[in-house]
């Protein structure tokens, strides 16, 4: 069975799925997030992330 990216719109302390799928990629990593374990996230610039390290890094490299 294959995978289907998903299409989410990321709200503060939610997400809404504009077009069903399986999963999200980080956009730091590029690793596949399943959407059961999508916790971190950016409401302004709309990216997931795999987990708190990616979110860091990405909020590190906007200063």
């Amino acid at each position: 069975m294959t995978k289907k990216l998903a299409k989410i719109k990321y709200l503060p302390n939610n997400f809404q799925v504009l077009e069903p799928g399986d999963y999200v990629e980080c956009a730091i990593s590029g690793k596949k997030i399943n959407l059961e374990n999508l916790t971190y996230w950016n409401v302004e610039l709309q990216e997931p992330y795999f987990s708190y390290k990616e979110a860091f890094q990405k909020r590190e490299t906007k200063s």
